[in-house]
């Protein structure tokens, strides 16, 4: 009967080992009969015994375990052919070997077939719990545990791009499965960002060789020999074409090990090559699911803002002993920057405001509604229109806001139907008397929150009953149709001498209705906001 040795695998050195002595001392220790330097190999490790059966290998209570024929074994009895592994996938493997005239290429294949089904196993494996995966640090995870599974890498990274196309550490995890913190993980950008720039997978079976370690004298200096890195590719096929018809590279995937393993054989990089494709895949939809999650989350944000905002405006339709009064606005967004307000004086009188805060969305929203705050406090100071727009300014510049500003009308509608107003910087609202001629109130001064100290006007003008105000943002002024042609003061002034209505509500209807019949379906580009005041003689006892 022949000798009894063992085929170790390529990883390994393609050696052939005779075992010439009992028991034969497997392990990572220099005075082992075969000595090993895996990571995955205890000091001592196991050891081959000569039985009355036969022969037998017996663990030493190692670490990670030995396997035959990938079942974990405390003592068995060996057979020819039987492949032996030290540690875990991607450990020390080899073949028992008694039969005369067997060698490397009689049996290893075995075990070259049985390591490359494994890796299958764990690609697919992996490759499912992707297809299930959406949230984005799950999907990395599951990359990252896929791929060194199926590699034996010691640890591994991932690499996302930026907007900027530049590379950053997203998530890297070893071999135990845990978690590697990001912000100290020590690796060298060179080959990472090579294969990103160049979109090919780059292999390197040891960073000593050659002028490799001046290179790569980063990860040299970490005991890292073995890397291996993929692209991760986002391919886009014509529909009906074989070809792919682009390609958007997405990150990286990169494997080390301070031992050979699995890492270098051919079908490691083929798999991880498939799996680098399809985890593309998977993070980009995990980007759009955080996305989407993200955009919901807003938009449930801002309609809950456009519910205050609204509430903070006033009811649509007021009436008075001497006055009617409704108004309305329409964002150009879910929340804008214009704003409303009537409130009755503590003299008897009617405040009226209107403004527009300049830029849209949630922070001329807020501008707005601070500026609502301060007209109600002042409201009840009897201080004149000019006095009240005065302190609004005072107010916005003190706070600074750097870029915002707010046009503002501030009107005082008297019993008598005298209306004392400050225009500060806004579009001039139209007095419509009885005979149809129309009058702009222009006094005031500049938009307010842009200087202190600044002088404001305020004049008055004299209604009669049945005459009107009408007090609009520039949203309607500046409207446009689909030929960007704006709606204009002319126009508009024309529109209102049309209009057949003596009510408050169907002028204001009017108003909105004259607005859309222009814009035909154009694009809202403002907030459009119009108030209608009519003045009505107050009643007396006869």
């Amino acid at each position: 009967m022949s000798e009894p040795r063992l085929e170790l695998n390529e990883s390994l050195g393609d050696e052939t080992v005779t075992i010439n002595k009992f028991p034969f001392v497997l392990g990572r220790r220099v005075g082992s009969d075969l000595h090993l330097q895996n990571g995955d190999v205890s000091r001592d490790h196991a050891e081959i015994l000569k039985t009355d059966a036969g022969y037998a290998i017996h663990d030493k209570g190692s670490r990670y375990g030995t396997f035959v024929n990938d079942d974990e074994i405390q003592e068995r009895n060996l057979l020819h052919g039987d492949r032996i592994r030290l540690g875990r996938s991607g450990g020390a493997e080899m073949v028992f070997l008694i039969a005369d005239g067997a060698d490397a290429t009689q049996v290893p294949a075995i075990s070259d077939k049985s390591g490359e089904l494994r890796q299958v196993a764990a690609l697919l494996e992996g490759l499912r719990a992707l297809s299930s995966a959406r949230v984005l640090d799950e999907v990395l995870e599951l990359v990252m545990d896929s791929a060194i599974t199926v590699s034996g890498a010691e640890r591994g990274f991932i690499m996302l791009a930026n907007a900027e196309d530049s590379l950053e550490l997203k998530m890297a995890r070893s071999r135990d499965k845990k978690t590697l913190p990001v912000a100290g993980f020590e690796t060298s950008r060179k080959i990472p960002e090579e294969v990103f720039r160049t979109g090919r997978m780059r292999i390197e079976a040891d960073l000593l060789d050659g002028n490799l370690s001046d290179k790569h004298a980063g990860t040299v200096a970490l005991g890292i020999r073995n890397v291996l890195c993929v692209p991760l590719r986002l391919v886009r096929y014509a529909d009906g074409d074989a070809a792919p018809e682009k390609e958007r590279r997405v990150g990286v995937l990169y494997l080390d090990s301070r031992e050979k393993g699995t890492l270098m054989s051919p079908a490691t990089g083929g798999a991880l090559e498939t799996l680098a494709n399809e985890a593309a895949v998977a993070i980009q939809n995990a980007e759009l699911y955080r996305a989407a999650l993200e955009k919901s989350k807003l938009e449930q944000e801002m309609q809950t803002a456009a519910e205050i905002q609204q509430a903070l405006l006033p009811a649509a339709k007021r009436s008075g002993e001497f006055y009617g009064v409704a108004a309305a606005t329409i964002p150009c967004r879910s929340i804008g920057g214009d704003f409303f307000d009537y409130v009755d004086l503590p003299d008897g009188a009617l405040g009226l405001s209107l403004g527009d805060v300049s830029g849209k969305g949630p922070p001329a929203a807020l501008m707005g509604a601070m500026i609502q705050g301060s007209l109600a406090a002042l409201a009840h100071t009897n201080t004149g229109a000019a006095a009240t727009v005065d302190a609004v300014n005072t107010a916005l510049v003190r706070r600074d806001i750097q870029g915002r500003f707010a046009t503002l009308f501030y009107g005082i509608l008297f019993s008598d139907g005298r209306l004392t107003y400050c225009n500060a910087g806004h579009n001039a609202p139209m007095v419509v008397r009885s005979d149809g001629t129309i009058e702009r109130l222009e006094a005031g001064g500049m938009p307010t929150g842009m200087f202190d100290g600044v002088d404001f006007e305020e004049a008055t003008v004299t209604l009669a009953p049945g005459e009107y105000i009408v007090i609009f943002s520039d949203g309607v002024s500046e409207a446009m149709d689909a030929e960007e042609e704006e709606y204009g003061d002319d126009r508009f002034i024309a529109d209102l001498g049309k209009m057949a209505a003596s009510d408050v509500e169907p002028r204001l209807q009017y108003v909105f209705e004259s607005v859309k019949a222009f814009t035909a379906g154009a694009a809202q580009n403002d907030d459009v906001t119009a108030m209608v005041v009519n003045y009505e003689s107050k009643s007396t006892d006869g």
